[in-house]
């Protein structure tokens, strides 16, 4: 009995993160974007403890594999998705845009239909033990749901806001599968030398968030492809 709990405490952890993505798509598509924010994020934590507590009970198995992904596209891939969708419906309700404002919200999917291919690259590719190649799911959606939730009143203040929403959605949705390569914040040594831009990216989070606040995690993301994309490029030379 015992044995049988053990193996299944990973998977359980896992379910929870899908809970929280179906709650997060629940108020997303309510409007209540702080609220989706959060569970989002208690999603995130659920799926960093899952993999955790799968390594430290020797339990991991290809079922609990599976059932990572399958919960990692519904509150990184939907719930982010849902969110777009929400705040597109608004700002073409209140647009010029006559009948498409009936359907560009609907391209917030877009960005789950790439979140699923995403999950399902990095299942199969085994460059992606130590580092990334795109960005992870779980970054793009902790972007989305702090953009969201930070600039709100920004986003609906001007028609073109909706072009340029779509268009970073898009933007997104590619360097999710885009082959580029990401760091990890997986340390082998505390020292300085081989682990230069990742110390460099942590510290300069913490202005971020104490400056920016809810958005700054969107800024944290940003900054995050941007230095991995310049160090892919110094690495090259």
């Amino acid at each position: 009995m015992a044995n049988f709990i053990t193996k299944n405490i990973p998977n359980t952890i896992t379910c929870c993160n899908l809970i929280c993505g179906a709650i997060a798509t629940y108020y997303a598509f309510l409007g209540l974007y702080e609220k989706a924010f959060f569970f989002i994020v208690m999603g995130a934590v659920f799926d960093f403890f899952d993999g955790m507590s799968a390594r430290l009970l020797g339990v991991s198995s290809p079922i609990g594999k599976e059932l990572d992904s399958l919960a990692d596209v519904i509150t990184f891939g939907l719930a982010p998705s849902a969110m777009i969708f929400s705040v597109l419906w608004s700002m073409c309700r209140m647009s010029v845009w006559g009948n498409l404002a009936q359907i560009v919200p609907f391209s917030a999917f877009i960005m789950a239909a790439f979140s699923a291919l995403r999950l399902a690259k990095f299942n199969l590719d085994e460059r992606q033990t130590t580092s990334f190649i795109g960005l992870p799911t779980p970054a793009n959606a902790l972007f989305w749901a702090s953009l969201i939730v930070g600039m709100e009143n920004y986003l609906m203040q001007t028609v073109e806001m909706v072009t340029g929403t779509v268009v970073l959605m898009l933007l997104m949705s590619y360097m999710l599968v885009a082959e580029v390569p990401m760091f990890a914040l997986k340390f082998k040594h505390w020292g300085w030398k081989g682990n230069e831009v990742k110390y460099i990216f942590v510290i300069s989070c913490v202005p971020m968030i104490l400056f920016l606040h809810i958005s700054g995690f969107a800024a944290i993301v940003a900054w995050y492809v941007l230095l991995s994309v310049l160090t892919a490029k110094r690495n090259k030379c």
